[in-house]
């Protein structure tokens, strides 16, 4: 967490940057804040500072219901990488004690239980479970207030078994029935339409990120209008679908709209939108480190919000990645858009124009006769052995695994190496040091007019750590003209 007299700073200015990096607790009020809380400043004497949401409201706090601490973004300047407690966290946050004991959880981290709790503590300032609730808790509130779903559908989102358990959780927290939240908005009950507000810290350029997306989007599987700022694919077979635009110009968010998507499926669609559009990174950490960087500094001065573009879906990500191997970016959507009109579900009565195809499973992929598409018999081989593998379980997109047991693993597939490794790390983990050292651009960039060697280039990298693949990124931005818009 930032020093306190950062923290003051912070707060008296309203600075966005550091927007989930700490929570203000009023203690008059006993409401705790974001940093850019609209409400008057307290007095100094009168707040305490605290590193997490569920720290605050382990102490006792309420959420403001002005502010809204459950918009915070995450403090991406740890949360993202190998750290122990930042892995935790993640399975955490994809419900893994729901089902599983904070002694499981522990033994997947390889420490013992007593020193997690510590970890957590120490970092977080309260337990797992603690961090479990609240997520629970400020989900719940950020969907009474911005949808019109059933409070029912709401608990069963959140995470609770029952409406009786969610409606106690709520009140005991909170001091107020669930019900109270509720306000008018312009969605239905029936499943169409819900809009969800995704913040993030600013700096964003999400115009380049679409642009990236763009140059790769499959026809029928999504869809990119990078005039109109939005992207738009299907979820599954039943015909759900999503779209990501702006909130607004001047506003730090975007807004996710769900078309006819089951409760239970929302938190995982959110965090998945939240990690491929990277609304987590905290720019400020990364230019920290990149700034020193002679080579660097001059990009991210011109672009300090450019993020990482991930992918939707792990085995999708694969796909590409395999099929992508020694081609250019034109051709290797050519022949993935094949690949998706061979293997794919195709919906006849899909209720998005433009978009019709659902990508295939990991088992379908493995079994489908892909002769005749123009792939390499070896490429055939590659991607349907690591689909097996993916259908089998040994080969994952674990969240709790760190970078380098994440390459071995990848690496000890047949026709896997580590550029296809790394860029597996870096768009469908959304890795902050994923770094594909072999990438015959990034090896022209790094001294232009000269092809460093792969050696050459990782050595260098360490002085990037832990942030390498924003530094990927930028030394891609570099090859393109300024005029580019792609990365």
């Amino acid at each position: 967490m930032p020093s306190r007299d950062a923290c003051d700073a912070a707060r008296q200015s309203k600075d966005a940057r550091f927007d989930g990096l700490f929570f203000t607790a009023v203690k008059t009020t006993g409401i705790y804040c974001r940093p850019v809380c609209p409400a008057p400043t307290p007095k100094a004497g009168n707040v305490d500072y605290y590193p997490s949401a569920a720290s605050a409201e382990a102490a006792g706090f309420r959420p403001c219901l002005r502010c809204r601490p459950e918009l915070s973004p995450a403090d991406g300047g740890w949360r993202r990488g190998d750290d122990v407690v930042a892995r935790a966290v993640r399975l955490v946050e994809a419900g893994m004690l729901d089902t599983a004991s904070l002694a499981q959880l522990a033994d997947r981290m390889h420490v013992g239980e007593r020193h997690l709790r510590r970890l957590f503590v120490s970092r977080l300032g309260t337990s797992p479970k603690q961090v479990q609730a609240t997520k629970r808790l400020l989900f719940a509130k950020q969907l009474l207030t911005e949808t019109a779903l059933p409070v029912t559908e709401i608990a069963l989102a959140s995470g609770f078994q029952s409406l009786r358990r969610f409606n106690d959780a709520f009140l005991s927290a909170y001091g107020l029935a669930p019900s109270r939240l509720r306000k008018t908005t312009g969605h239905t009950a029936d499943g169409s339409a819900l809009n969800l507000r995704l913040v993030y810290r600013p700096p964003f350029e999400f115009g380049t990120t679409l642009a990236f997306l763009s140059t790769r989007a499959l026809a029928g599987l999504e869809h990119v209008d990078v005039e109109a700022r939005t992207y738009r694919r299907l979820i599954d077979d039943r015909g759900a679908w999503l779209s990501v635009s702006e909130w607004g110009r001047n506003e730090s968010a975007l807004r996710l709209t769900l078309h006819g998507v089951r409760a239970h499926a929302i938190p995982e669609l959110v965090q998945r939108v939240r990690r491929m559009f990277d609304l987590d990174a905290d720019m400020r950490a990364v230019h920290d480190v990149l700034r020193n960087d002679p080579r660097l500094a001059t990009t991210v001065t011109r672009h300090p919000g450019l993020r990482l573009a991930g992918g939707w879906d792990g085995l999708e990500m694969a796909t590409r990645a395999i099929v992508g191997q020694q081609v250019s970016v034109a051709a290797a959507r050519t022949l993935a858009t094949r690949l998706l009109q061979r293997t794919g579900t195709r919906l006849t009565d899909s209720p998005v124009e433009g978009l019709e195809w659902i990508f295939p499973t990991a088992e379908t992929l493995a079994a489908a006769n892909l002769d005749g598409m123009g792939l390499t018999g070896r490429r055939v081989a590659t991607l349907q052995t690591m689909a097996s593998a993916v259908a089998r379980g040994d080969a994952t997109f674990d969240a709790h695994l760190p970078l380098n047991d994440f390459i071995e693993r990848w690496c000890a597939l047949p026709g896997i190496g580590e550029w296809t490794a790394h860029y597996l790390a870096l768009r469908a983990l959304g890795h902050p040091d994923a770094f594909p050292a072999g990438d015959l651009v990034l090896r022209q960039q790094l001294q232009p007019g000269t092809l460093v060697s792969e050696a050459t280039l990782r050595q260098r990298s360490k002085d990037w750590q832990p942030w390498r693949a924003y530094a990927a990124l930028h030394l891609w931005r570099a090859a393109l003209p300024e005029t580019g818009t792609s990365p």
